[in-house]
């Protein structure tokens, strides 16, 4: 099964959402959205600027 994005409006009535991988882990979830529409918005972002991510490991 391929992940999926959940849409869910959270207890304050926020938008929030959630990146699950096909297994049904929680991979990433999103900060707290006014609308649906600028959730969807971010959803629609991390589609377009993460599929060629680079990993950077920050050590101290």
């Amino acid at each position: 099964m391929a992940g999926k994005f959940e849409m869910y409006s959270d207890k304050a009535g926020k938008f929030r959402f959630r990146l699950k991988s096909g297994n049904g882990q929680i991979i990433a979830q999103s900060e707290a959205y006014e609308s649906k529409a600028a959730c969807k918005n971010g959803i629609a972002s991390v589609r377009k600027n993460a599929p060629d991510a680079a990993l950077v490991e920050i050590s101290k």
